[in-house]
């Protein structure tokens, strides 16, 4: 049954007995439960699921109950529940996910709130503890009121974009109905993130094409590099736009027409690139969108993780619940058509870039997300026709060579027969291999580096 219960749980820890002197071992993961998605834990179990029991179940639930109620503030809601396992008795203690966050410790003169962190439960960050605070307060990052006039601001690529997506003109009580204003004139930080001029410092994007499969030294191994800062309009278009730049549309020619080849799908990018504007978290102090370029892939990186849920991973990607960290923006981009409707911009990704052609399975794109950090990676589909072709051209060069080795040739007659020119190239890439899988073999033997050496096909 243990079993059972331990892969039903969200999340769960373990301890082997009732800790009272020093309760905040396990109190700091009922306070990590409430502020995240609920969680249990299990008394008279040790950390590698041995079933170790209690001495006086009786005396523990008690325990666990008076402690819970002098120590963490507000009272979360838990149910706690007697188990008898292999003969032992054991306590389930089931705590679920507040409304009320942040839920703190309080004693020993601290007042601390946790959150959970891989199998850990940990000190919540100040970002997160703000964001507790909000969820807490039924509010979001974007409906908060700034001390910005909105008519100290000026807002023409919002209203010309609005009026360009949807035909009707962007009316001055509209920043009001939309969230983007208060009746009194000031900005909500939502308002903020479309106007103009440049207001919140952590509205930016960098983006960066990377001279191959990895990342580099920033000035040696970039082959493009761009900073953009400021309206949410403007940083989708420059990022689409940098990523458009460095990509390839390359094409097939059939009999009586010819098939254009995208790098990536348009559509999906701009999926992932509204998503993680939208989605991501602005309370992290000096954080920005990343959009990182390779030959084979591209990844887009926004801070904060799936809000207030598992990560990404942990889900079938056709069942994750829509719940917006952002709706205020996130409704006038749809209103703009920008994304879909709520909770299909993962799906719309995915219908997208399968409909490239020369798509398969293994370039489907990935979702992946920590508890801090969305990352987004979309493979380049023209990359693996670019390796398939590339295989093909060695196994055409393999066979070239051992065709012309039936009797025996010098290392340079052989590289310039294949059509080379660099022979520590040749001889490293296709000569060696053939020699080391035993298709070809040397003359001498026993003299390597002669210069009478030559090849033949074994």
């Amino acid at each position: 049954m243990i079993d059972r219960l331990i892969a039903e749980a969200t999340e769960c820890d373990f301890k082997a007995s009732l800790e009272t002197k020093r309760p905040k071992s396990w109190l700091k993961s009922v306070s990590a439960f409430a502020n995240g998605i609920g969680g249990t834990l299990f008394f008279g179990v040790s950390d590698d699921c041995s079933i170790v029991g209690l001495a006086d179940a009786q005396a523990a639930a008690e325990a666990i109950s008076r402690l819970i109620k002098e120590r963490i503030t507000p009272l979360p809601e838990f149910t706690l529940s007697p188990l008898q396992e292999q003969g032992k008795h054991l306590l389930s203690l089931v705590v679920c996910s507040g409304q009320d966050t942040p839920y703190f410790y309080k004693a020993d003169g601290v007042t601390e709130a946790y959150i959970r962190i891989g199998n850990e439960s940990v000190l919540a960050p100040s970002y997160v503890l703000r964001e507790l605070i909000l969820k807490g307060t039924n509010r979001t990052f974007d409906s908060l009121i700034t001390d910005r006039k909105k008519s100290d601001h000026s807002f023409t690529l919002l209203e010309a974009t609005y009026l360009e997506r949807t035909k009707l003109r962007f009316e001055p009580t509209d920043y009001v109905s939309f969230g983007l204003a208060n009746k009194e004139g000031f900005l909500t930080n939502a308002g903020q993130l479309l106007a103009d001029q440049p207001i919140v410092y952590n509205s930016r994007v960098f983006c960066t094409r990377w001279n191959g499969l990895s990342k580099g030294s920033i000035f040696d191994d970039a082959v493009d590099d761009k900073e953009y800062e400021g309206n949410l309009i403007y940083l989708l278009k420059s990022g689409s736009d940098f990523i458009r730049n460095n990509s390839k549309v390359r094409f097939e020619k059939k009999a009586q027409y010819r098939v254009d080849k995208p790098d990536y799908s348009e559509r999906a990018v701009t999926e992932a690139l509204v998503n993680a504007l939208i989605h991501r978290d602005y309370l992290v102090l000096g954080s920005e969108v990343h959009i990182d370029m390779y030959d084979d892939r591209l990844e887009i990186y926004s801070p904060g993780g799936m809000y207030r849920s598992k990560p990404i991973q942990d889900y079938r990607l056709d069942e994750i619940d829509s719940v917006r960290r952002n709706p205020i923006i996130a409704d006038l981009f749809h209103r703009m058509k920008f994304m879909e409707r709520r909770g299909s911009g993962i799906r719309k990704i995915l219908d997208e870039t399968a409909k490239l052609p020369g798509y398969s399975d293994d370039l489907k794109p990935v979702f992946r997300s920590t508890e801090t950090a969305f990352f987004v990676t979309l493979k380049n589909i023209n990359h693996t026709s670019q390796s398939v072709s590339d295989q093909d051209k060695d196994q055409d060069v393999t066979k070239m060579i051992l065709t012309f080795c039936g009797v025996a040739r010098s290392k340079r007659e052989i590289c310039a027969y294949a059509g080379f020119s660099n022979l520590t190239y040749f001889t490293r890439t296709y000569l060696k291999p053939l020699i080391d899988k035993g298709l070809l073999k040397m003359t001498l033997p026993e003299k390597p580096n002669s210069k009478k050496q030559k090849y033949i096909r074994t």
